[in-house]
This record gives structure tokens, C-alpha cells and sequence, in this order.
């Protein structure tokens, strides 16, 4: 059984190979050059969920960012005509 990802829940590496199905070599060595992005604690690494959303489903990361910047925008647009 899959559980849903949470985006500001905290995983273990373990969990995250598991959700992304990759093996143990693969994910240190996309730890090691960044393709995942990771809090080092002591000897362990912690991924946030929404870095795993990200890896999964990189168009919703895309859509998301293109719906703030048209939001930034907007609200600049706004406060210059205030």
C-alpha cells in the first residue's frame, strides 16, 4: 500500500527510494550530485515530501512556479497603481 505524500512531511532516504523505486546506489548517488535535495543530520540524510512531489511530477513543480510568478506579477501591478 502507497501512502499519499505529504509535501512538508520529513522522509527517510529509505522511504524516499521506496516512493521514487529506485535503488540505494541510485539515490546516494543523486543525493551526492544534488538531483535530490537533502538536509544532512548527523550521518543521515532527510528529504521534505514536496522534493519528492518534485521529482515525481516535475509539470505540476512547473505549473506551481507559473502560477506564482503570475500572481507576483498581478500583485506588482496592483501596489504600482494603488
Amino acid at each position: 500500500m502507497v501512502k499519499e505524500i505529504k509535501p512538508n512531511e520529513v522522509y527517510t532516504t529509505e522511504e524516499t527510494r521506496k516512493y521514487l523505486k529506485i535503488s540505494e546506489s541510485t539515490i546516494k548517488r543523486h543525493l551526492k550530485n544534488r538531483v535530490i535535495r537533502a538536509a544532512k543530520i548527523g550521518n543521515q540524510y532527510r528529504i521534505l515530501g514536496k522534493e519528492i512531489l518534485r521529482l515525481i511530477s516535475p509539470e505540476a513543480e512547473r505549473h506551481g512556479a507559473n502560477l506564482y510568478q503570475e500572481l507576483k506579477k498581478k500583485t506588482k501591478t496592483i501596489i504600482k497603481n494603488w
